[in-house]
Parts: structure tokens; sequence; C-alpha cells
């Protein structure tokens, strides 16, 4: 060959080499509210480098997708199972995944799965190279306590963090060894209810990407007898044909395999079409007295559910938020339901609109009959607003009630009638009431107890913890509504199981005195489904049939209702098939009783009544091997020197369901010990999760408020070490300076708008953060947010709610509120907006900034509040009472010296901004003096993106 042939063809090569690349996943990682489907179009597979024989593959054929599939793929998911098995409404569900890492370099491998609201977590455990994790429940403080002893040790320790009462996300992340292999096994159990007549199994798979094996299977066991069972098309007819469906009188089984052929999202596409729901729906035969009894291992189970009840009438109250948030797709899509569901209106119910904004305004002052043409009339009005301004909840609540009650007074409504008020909002109240807790008082002491109230949640960034508890005391259920689905659908769907209440009053009473802790579900007196459950404990001893008898109010028909079961026929029945539970009744007793007591624990009148309800859930919850907001799952290796924690998240950060991605996010010296034989130094594993059991932030942070006021965490002691720094404004201190991590922040003070008592107050009132790697900087003003990377620059407001992805910087605005900076996800800092009224004589805005203590930080890290990340040991002796017999004394033995400090109480306002909460702290006088290295004035630094010197 010539040289120029030669030059030509390596040029060639050079070029084709390049232009590969920019398929390859960088490796300073990912965005963590990146949707995962982009993530997949990345992912190896679509166009891979194989180092080894430099060639370049696309996607795979069918006959090369069988045993070649691991020599193509970077990580191959071999096999991706989903096992359910529902016997008497109770379902227990496993997702099995396996995987391999074909590539010569590490791989993250990510396990994240959706599961169905109000689910229990049950276990949990994973094999990495040989090495088995298993998981058992802790009461939360043991858990943590345990989980920090591994970190202490210098052990590998990470996260798994699931939300909480919600449950809808679980998620691990670990990165494993070349040709290492890894398996994901997930347990959960939840109680199938019954709505619009069916009862709906979902299953949401979403592999990431093609499976060699994919296999899900759902058993269905109901002694009453199946009426029907349907699998509706809920993939745009891809997989037509795929579900194979038995059903006997009795059992059922789906059976859902498609090949890696069909799996395909196009004949020659390597992308999964696998990225979606599976349903089944099914329902169980009823004799005309609508109660079915079942008796089985000490628990019974009562079902209730009669059928062809006349419609009650209605008076319905739409409370819908049109603040300047619920601009553009969220408006639009409300507008779309709202017209849907005043379609579903009978001719006998009643209702009006209410809209506002910082404003409220009423279709109607009073209700009309949902006729022909109100519904034509409210759906232009609807159809007319434009979102804008500020959120009132709190007036347009009380207007609602305010409607309601007049109606009642002046004897407009049907006293066989239900009442409802159906806020929707995406919010919190930003002008009137503020306080949430006066918020709640205000609406208990104004609606009747004849009235529920449902919230609809929309967004990612809504208050749902708020939400919840305003309907909870009000006889009604939250829904969070998420805006990147179809709203329209959900809030229909919402609609139809609150709106179309069958039966008011019921009482169950049970004529054998050993039967006991009988639990009903949690709306006893306002049913918005189609079915009631009961559960309780027997003694199998002295008892060998247990009869009900049931009276219920509906419309217009008083039922009295007997039923009798027999114990040895279900337990024949249930001991000849393989896949019933028998341990269904105990199950379906338990989680009925857990979301009872949790319900009951948010309303508990005093202190006490609420230690001794959470006394019952924390042992029910060990008991019965689930995790609840009072408890913790500890993953860990059979030596126990490896441990992960299942534990609920300080704040609601994560925004879409779960698939697996792959990539090479962490470079080779990261690798766990555990998956790798090198002798590397153990690092924390990043296993992240989605939204909070509690939305409750840490109290264990670093912080700054006010005049302003360091609070400075120490783990080890467990102790809250305070001082003041008295300076001028303009001035600018560094309060986190790491050189060798390329990160600063600093702090801008402001001044008071004059003296008080001979002193000027000042606060921060600009922050700045500088990530050197990113060449992002990001000033925070109490006005702005401006973003710096590189030569773009864009500046955000703090009247929007917004998210916005930099690299590896993730920046999340809470409208007026709040707002975090995130670093490559483990990394997070906080800052709280504090507005005064304009006209206040002398306070100004002012920022709060919170940083939780983190090992991310290099050991060169400085600062007010970077010194801290490695904690000095300390000593507080000598605790006497002080001048102030509320402030004791005592002495602060640290680095050498002795000081006197004195116990006061600091605010954190990130739980109640305008109040705060107060934090108990030893105080450090004459600026933190002794306590930090040098003087205060040695943290001033020139500019605000400055490393301190």
């Amino acid at each position: 060959m010539s040289r120029k042939m030669k030059l030509l063809t390596f040029l060639l090569l050079w070029l084709f080499l390049l232009e590969a690349s920019a398929f390859e996943i960088p490796e300073n990682g990912l965005p963590e509210f990146a949707e995962y489907s982009n993530l997949m179009e990345l992912a190896p597979g679509r166009f891979q480098f194989v180092p080894e024989n430099q060639r370049y593959q696309r996607s795979l054929s069918e006959e090369e997708a069988g045993d070649g599939m691991e020599d193509a793929d970077q990580v191959t998911l071999y096999s991706y199972k989903v096992q359910s098995t529902i016997t008497s409404r109770m379902a227990h569900t496993v997702i099995q995944s396996k995987l391999v890492n074909n590539s010569p370099r590490p791989q993250d491998v990510v396990f994240d799965v959706q599961i169905p609201k109000g689910a229990f977590i049950s276990n949990f455990s994973m094999s990495v190279d040989g090495t088995t994790f298993t998981s058992s429940i802790k009461e939360k403080t043991v858990g943590r306590a345990l989980y920090s002893q591994a970190r202490a040790k210098g052990k590998t320790a990470g996260l798994v963090r699931s939300k909480a009462l919600d449950m809808e996300n679980f998620r691990t992340e670990v990165n494993i060894r070349p040709r290492a292999k890894v398996q994901f096994e997930l347990h959960y159990q939840e109680v199938k209810w019954r709505k619009l007549g069916s009862y709906e199994h979902r299953l949401h798979l979403q592999p990431g990407r093609l499976a060699k094996h994919l296999e899900v299977d759902v058993w269905i066991v109901e002694p009453q007898g199946m009426r029907f069972l349907h699998v509706p098309d809920t993939f745009d007819g891809h997989f037509e044909g795929v579900p194979v469906i038995s059903k006997g009188p009795q059992k059922a089984h789906v059976s859902f395999r498609p090949t890696v052929a069909q799996q395909r999202k196009c004949s020659n596409c390597s992308e999964t079409a696998v990225d979606g729901e599976l349903v089944v729906m099914y329902d169980v035969n009823r004799e005309e007295k609508a109660g079915e009894l079942e008796v089985f291992n000490g628990y019974f189970v009562h079902f209730f559910a009669p059928e062809n009840l006349d419609p009650i009438p209605k008076n319905i109250l739409f409370v819908i938020d049109v603040s300047g948030s619920m601009w553009g797709i969220k408006m639009k899509q409300t507008v779309e339901a709202m017209k849907t569901i005043l379609e579903d209106l009978r001719a006998e119910d009643q209702f009006s609109v209410v809209d506002f904004n910082h404003n409220v305004r009423t279709w109607r002052n009073d209700l009309v009959s949902a006729t022909k043409t109100q519904i034509t009339d409210a759906k232009r009005y609807i159809e007319k607003i434009q979102p804008s301004g500020g959120t009132n909840i709190n007036e347009a609540l009380l207007r609602a009630i305010f409607i309601l009650n007049e109606a009642n007074n002046l004897g407009l409504l049907d006293p066989n009638s239900v009442s409802l008020i159906i806020l929707v909002s995406d919010g919190d109240p930003t002008v009137g009431e503020l306080k949430l807790s006066k918020i709640q008082k205000n609406v208990k002491q104004n609606i009747p107890d004849n009235v529920s109230l449902f919230s609809l949640g929309i967004g990612f960034d809504v208050d749902y913890d708020f939400l919840k508890r305003l309907s909870n005391d009000n006889r009604g259920i939250a829904q969070r509504i998420y805006g990147n689905q179809d709203t329209s659908s959900q809030l229909k769907k919402f609609y139809n199981q609150v709106s179309t209440p069958l039966l008011r009053n019921v009482q169950f009473s049970y004529t054998h005195p050993s039967v006991t802790d009988v639990t009903q579900n949690s709306f006893p007196n306002y049913f918005g489904g189609s079915e009631i459950m009961v559960a309780g404990k027997f003694d199998p001893n002295k008892l060998q049939q247990i009869q009900s008898i049931i009276t219920a109010t509906s419309a217009n028909t008083d039922l009295v209702l007997e039923t009798l079961a027999q114990m040895d026929d279900l337990e024949d029945f249930l001991s000849k098939d393989k896949h019933a539970d028998p341990n269904f009744t105990r199950k379906l007793w338990a989680y009925l009783t857990i979301n009872q007591l949790l319900a009951e624990r948010s309303l508990a009148p005093t202190a006490a009544d609420k230690r001794k309800i959470t006394k019952t859930i924390l042992q029910m919850s060990l008991e019965h091997h689930v995790v609840t907001p009072l408890t913790s799952m500890l993953i860990e290796n059979t030596v126990g020197d490896e441990r992960m924690l299942a534990d609920a998240p300080p704040q609601d950060v994560s925004c879409c369901s779960g698939a697996l991605y792959y990539g090479s996010k962490v470079a080779p010296g990261s690798i766990p010990s555990w998956a790798s034989p090198s002798l590397t130094p153990p690092t924390a594993m990043s296993l992240v999760a989605g939204p909070p059991m509690e939305a409750t932030p840490p109290s264990h942070v670093i912080r700054v408020e006010n005049d302003p006021h360091f609070i400075i965490y120490l783990p080890k002691s467990q102790k809250n070490i305070c001082f003041n720094i008295d300076s001028e404004p303009g001035k600018i201190l560094n309060l986190v300076s790491d050189p060798e991590s390329g990160i600063s922040i600093n702090g801008q003070l402001i001044g008071a708008k004059k003296p008080q008592d001979g002193k000027l107050s000042t606060y921060f009132g600009k922050l700045g953060f500088y990530f050197q790697s990113e060449d992002m900087k990001i000033e925070v003003s109490t006005e702005n947010i401006t973003l710096s990377h590189g030569s773009h620059i864009s500046t955000l407001s703090w009247s929007d709610t917004a998210r916005t992805v930099n690299s590896r910087v993730l920046v999340s605005i809470k409208k007026e509120k709040a707002m975090t900076v995130t670093l490559d996800k483990d990394m997070s800092f906080s800052i709280l907006l504090h507005r005064v009224w304009k006209k206040h004589p002398v306070n100004v805005d002012f920022l709060g900034i919170y940083i939780p203590p983190t090992n991310k930080f290099s050991p060169k890290t400085h600062g007010l509040l970077g010194q801290f990340m490695h904690e000095p040991k300390i000593l507080i002796s000598n605790e006497r009472p002080g001048k102030d017999p509320k402030k004791p004394e005592a002495i602060l033995e640290v680095k050498g010296q002795k000081l006197l400090v004195t116990r006061g109480l600091q605010k954190d306002y990130r739980t109640d901004i305008v109040f705060g909460t107060d934090v108990p702290c030893w105080f450090v006088h004459n600026s933190g003096k002794g306590f930090i290295d040098g003087y205060y004035k040695d943290y001033f630094v020139p500019q605000l993106y400055s490393f301190l010197l």
C-alpha cells in the first residue's frame, strides 16, 4: 500500500472514531432529572465501539440477539422477570433483574422501578459479583445508626431511598467491575381496591433495554369466583397476541413473555418497546347479599360491595387554581379535564366553579342544576381563564364552604345528597393567609361534617403533604397529578373515584366474642369507591365460623345483611393451589390496620395519643416486615460491613418513573470494595431514590440565617454550636472554599434599613456558587438567580417554579420560597428566601443557606462553614445556670482552648419559613472566636466567586 493510501486510511479511521465518540456516555454523570427514555437513546447498543477488534455494531438481527447479545452490549440485561400473586385482593409482587457487564470498564447499573401508590415494600436483595446483600426491617433510628457505623468505620455504605407513604419509586445504583454480574430483587405488597366495578392490577414494565428473557406472570386466586377478566391493550397494538390469558371459575393466569424480536420498537431497532403498564382488570362474583366473609389462619376479611344502588345526587364545588404557575400545558389539560367532568354530571346534581389566584371569583354565587345550558355556560367560562397572579388558597376554600353552607341553610340541598369540594392546585399559598396550619384550622372550623374535601396536586413542586393533611382532616383524600403524564385522564379518573359514593353510615357488628382487632378501611363514613373491606383477628381454636350483621344506609335504601363464612371450605380450596398465598388474611389485616393508624396518627389530638399510635405502628411494621414512615430497611452483606439503607429522602426531588439505564458515570477509582478485587479505598455508593415518606427536612445541617447566625451541627458529638458574625454591609464572607474540587461558596452582606439599639443588623443579600470544573457560576440575590455557564448567561426569577440542568449542576426553584443547587446528585445546597413587608421601617429581604455535612469535599476544604466538614473534637463540661435562667452556661473545650458558651435557641426556617422552628444550640461569643480558625475577618474575600487564600 502506498504512503498516500496509508495516510488516507488513517484519516478515515480517525474521522470514524471521532464521530463515534459522540455516542458514548460521558463519565462526568447524567442529570438527575433527565428523562430516562432520552438516556436510553445515548446508551451503548445503538452504535457501539468494541476496543478489542475496533468494530462498530448497530442493532442486532434476531439470530444475533440470542447468545450473542453479551458480546455486543456493554451491559446485557440477561433477564427481567415480574411475578404477581393475588389472593382475595391481596397482591404480592416480585421484580427481578439480572445483568452482566461485558465492558472492559466499570459500568453503572441503575435498578429503578415504579410501584403502585400505597404499596408497602417488604423485601429487597441483590447480588453483586458473588456478594449477596439481604434486608431486614429496623426502627428508623436503629437503621440509621447501623448505617452511620458502617460509614464511620470507612466501610462501603449507600442509601437506597423510596417514596414513603406513596412508595412510587424504588431506585438503587451500583458500579460493577468488568465481566461482573449483578442481580436485583424487590418485593412489595398492596391491596386491590374495587373502583368503578372492577379491580385493576397495574405493573410498570420499564426494563430500559432489550432483555434476553422477559417474563411477566400474574396469578389470581379468588374464592368468591371470577366474573370476568380483561387485559386491555396499553402498548398501542405492539404486543398484540403476546399476553396469554387462562381463566377458570376461581383462578386466572396472565402470561406476558415477548421474544427479543417482539420487544424491539421496530424490526431493526435496538430500543425496547416494553415501556409502559401491563394492566389486568377483573371482578368477582357477588351474591345479592353483597357480602363475602373469608376466614383463614386466625384472621378474617370481609368484603362488602352492593350492586345496582341508585346514584346519589351530588353538590359539587370545583375550586381551581388559576395562578401564574398554572400557565401553559397545566391549564390547558385542566380545562380539557373539567369540560369532560362537567359532561358527566347528572341532571339531579348541583354545581358551581370557584377559580382563584390572588383574588377569588365564582362562575355562579350559588349552586345551580347541572342542566345542558348551565354546563355549556360553565365550559365557556373555564375556557376563557387566563392564568396569572399569586395563590390565595385560604380564601378560595372558605368561599366554596360558604356557598355550600348558604345553600344548606336555605333548604336548597337534597337531604339524601352528598356535598363535595374538589380543590385543584399546583402550588403553595403566596397571597392572603400563608401559614399552612392556620389554613387547615380555618377550613376545619368552617366546613360542615357532611362535606368532604378532595385535593388534586398538579405537578412535581406541589406541597402534597399539606394537601394530604387538608383532605384527611375533612373526610377526603388527596391525589398527586403529574404534569408529564396525561393530566386530563388522571383528573377524570380521580373524579370518577371520589364522586360516586355508594354508602354512608356503614356499621359492622361481629357476633362472636373471640373476634378482636377489627379494622375497617380508612374512610368509613364517606366511601368514594365501590367496596368496603373489614379485617380482624379471631381464635381458631375456639371458633369454626364467624357471623356478621351489617347495616348500611344508601340514598333511598336501608340494608340489613347477614353473612356466614366456613373456615374448612376455604382452607381446602387454598391448599390445592400453589399460587395461593396462605397468609393473605394476615397481610390484608396488617395492611389495612397500618394505613388506618397512619391516618389516625396525623390527626391525633394530643401528643400522648400520637405516641401511643406511633408505638403500635412501629410494632406492626417490624412484625410484618414492611417499610413505613417509622421504619427503615437495612440492606447488608453476610459479613455486615457493607450496608445500605432504604429510607425516606428529605425533599421531594424525584419526578419520573423508573427504568434501568447504563453507562460509565463513575471512574474506575470509585468502584466499591465489594465489587472489585483490587485494594482501592472504599467509597460511598451513589444510591439515590424517589420522593419521601415524610417531607420533614433533616435537622442535621450546617446553616446560616438572620444576622447572620451560623449553626454548625457536629455529627459525632450530636451537638449544635452557634455563633454570629457582626460585620459591615458590602463585605463578602467565604463560606466554603475547596480548591482541590474547585468549589467556592461566598455570601455578601446587606444591612437593615436603619440601626436598632445602636446596632445595624446585617444579612446575606447575595450568595455566589462557583463550580470551577464545570465553568459554572450561580449568583443568588433576593431579586433573581443568574446562571453563567462559560459565555452563556441566563436569569431565573423567584416568582417562578423552575428546574434547569447544566452539565452536572441542577438548579431547582420553588417560587418565592426556596431553591436547591445540586452537584452530581449527592452534594446539595438549599437557599431560603425571606421576604418582609416592603414598607417595614427596619427589616429587608434576605437569604438563608443550608448545607448538609458531606464527605464529598476534599481534606483541603475551608471557610466559615467548610472547615466543619471535618469535625473537630469537642467537650462540653461544667454546665451550670447562667445569668438568664433560661440560658445555662458551660465550658466548651475545642482545639486546645476553653470557651464560655451559652445554651439558647436559633431558628430553622425550612419547615416554617415565616415563624421558623426553634433549634437548641451552644452559643460561642465574640463572632465564634476560638471555635473557628483565626478571626472572622480572615474569611473576607474580594469577589463573589473568590477562593479563600
